[in-house]
């Protein structure tokens, strides 16, 4: 089911670019994946974590996850994906609201979602400082309350996860670092 899913994203991701490095968009859900993996998460979450981002950001719809990957990886994905037709900060209020209810595993997957999202980003925040979030839809300011209301919730539903360790990690080093 792993190489169906990545083979899956792959195409269903083919010509998406990261927003600061350009790099195949792809990288991204396969490095989910990959952490989840190394952890020793079910198949299932490391599938969802591979397809995380294809509801959300491709044309890929719930009922096609569910009907190639089953109910159990379709409900994870859609836990792990956000309604793009709702502002930059409702969508965020609403992902830090879900996770404070959802499943374990859906925030496991979150985590690792977040941590890759820092830590290909911490280079750039140490050379460019808070001008590094330019490049996204909102600055420092709100970048730095979303992840860390993202590390108190994670805190409190998965705070013995190894995954939530390199969080903390990954937070501090992009955050912290502009004190």
């Amino acid at each position: 089911m792993i190489n169906k899913a990545i083979i899956f994203a792959t195409n269903a991701h083919e010509g998406q670019l990261r927003k600061v490095s350009q790099s195949p968009f792809i990288i991204h859900p396969l490095a989910v994946g990959c952490l989840l993996a190394d952890v020793g998460e079910a198949e299932e979450v490391v599938v969802a974590g591979i397809l995380h981002d294809t509801v959300e950001d491709t044309e890929v719809s719930l009922e096609q996850i569910g009907e190639l990957f089953g109910d159990s990886v379709m409900q994870l994905v859609d836990g792990c994906s956000e309604n793009k037709t709702l502002s930059w900060k409702e969508r965020k209020t609403n992902t830090i609201e879900f996770l404070e209810t959802a499943s374990e595993q859906v925030c496991i997957i979150t985590c690792a979602d977040k941590i890759h999202n820092l830590s290909v980003s911490i280079e750039g925040i140490r050379e460019q400082g808070k001008d590094f979030f330019v490049h996204f839809n909102k600055g420092y300011e709100d970048q730095k309350w979303y992840y860390s209301s993202i590390k108190n919730v994670l805190q409190q539903r998965i705070p013995h996860h190894p995954l939530f360790e390199v969080y903390k990690k990954a937070y501090e080093d992009a955050f912290e670092i502009m004190k």
